[in-house]
């Protein structure tokens, strides 16, 4: 929109460089040009502003197919003015001398036959197929026709525009249709989801077997293991037991000997000592044997009397004596006799 700034008795206004302003002075072209800047007066001057600008026009286009089925495609056409001049001949672009804004709508006066345009495009292109056809169809390819189709449409040139490009966003079935259209997609994708659960659950079967395999080869081995820790213990304690048992019976030999040795020595020693003891017998008899009977007696007796305990009093009575006496008597009597 201009922007103008009111004097007493002048005005002065201001375009922007997308805005296309003719002004006109009692029917005579005064200014022409996209971004002028100029004074006028209001009560001789006419100013139209036309956008030079790309603009955009949206159309939800609903049609049928070749097989009877509704089809909603969305469209946009984008257009731009080339010509101001003509299009402000065809169409009241002159704006407010006060505001600056127009007058009119031009701009819906311009959409009207650009929507008939396009909409008459599209069904143009896709009414003679059928749906499934419609549905698979290139948007891209389908933009390019439609932008041909429009820039030889003489309506549009008339109004001075030129079709800067037609493009398609997703084209859509009805709900029900859609539905059904996408049914096989998501069998489809259902049993591939399917197999893959399969086959993830397959796998994990399998490697739950491996792993159950693989925990009973460890235990397999691990028993076999401890079966040769106990064959080595055994082995082990049987070889020191056999070290053991051989040390004791080395021991055990080591003592009968000395036993044994200790016995000889001991049965020598008493040997000897009898020995000796019988030939200091022997000896001693033999040293006696001249002795008279009476000094054996008396040798006897004291002997004897050195192996009497001790006696702390001793009492002779007369039968005592005479018995004493008597014996004595008799065994030098006996003496005397055998001489």
């Amino acid at each position: 929109m201009a922007s103008i700034t009111r004097y007493p008795f002048i005005r002065h206004l201001s375009a922007t460089p997308t805005m296309h302003v003719t002004h006109s002075r009692r029917g005579i072209p005064r200014h022409t040009g996209a971004g002028q800047a100029f004074w006028f007066r209001s009560l001789d001057a006419a100013i139209s502003e036309v956008p030079i600008d790309d603009r955009e026009l949206a159309a939800l286009v609903t049609l049928r197919t070749a097989d009877l089925q509704q089809l909603s495609a969305p469209a946009t056409a984008t257009y731009r003015i080339v010509d101001p001049e003509l299009a402000a001949r065809r169409v009241d672009f002159s704006i407010d001398l006060d505001t600056g804004a127009w007058t009119d709508q031009p701009l819906d006066a311009i959409a009207a036959p650009l929507h008939g345009a396009t909409t008459a495009a599209v069904v143009h292109l896709l009414q003679p197929r059928t749906l499934d056809d419609a549905l698979r169809a290139d948007l891209a390819e389908l933009g390019a026709a439609a932008t041909a189709m429009l820039a030889a449409d003489a309506r549009l040139t008339d109004l001075g525009i030129e079709i800067v490009g037609v493009r398609f966003s997703l084209l859509r079935a009805e709900p029900d249709v859609e539905r059904a259209l996408q049914t096989p997609a998501r069998e489809a994708i259902q049993q591939d989801a399917d197999k893959a659960t399969f086959a993830r659950r397959a796998l994990a079967v399998e490697r739950e077997a491996a792993i159950g395999e693989n925990e009973l080869a460890n235990q397999v081995e691990l028993a076999r293991r401890q079966e040769e820790l106990v064959q080595a213990k055994g082995r082990n304690a049987r070889i020191e037991a056999e070290k053991a048992a051989a040390a004791a019976m080395i021991a055990l030999d080591a003592e009968a000997e000395r036993i044994r040795t200790q016995a000889q020595a001991q049965a020598d020693a008493q040997r000897a000592l009898g020995e000796a003891a019988g030939a200091a017998e022997q000896a001693r008899m033999a040293a006696l044997r001249d002795v008279p009977t009476g000094i054996l007696t008396a040798l006897a007796l004291r002997e004897l009397a050195g192996h009497l305990p001790s006696i702390g009093s001793l009492t002779v009575t007369p039968d005592l004596l005479t018995d004493l006496v008597g014996t004595l008597a008799g065994r030098a009597g006996a003496g005397k006799e055998g001489r």
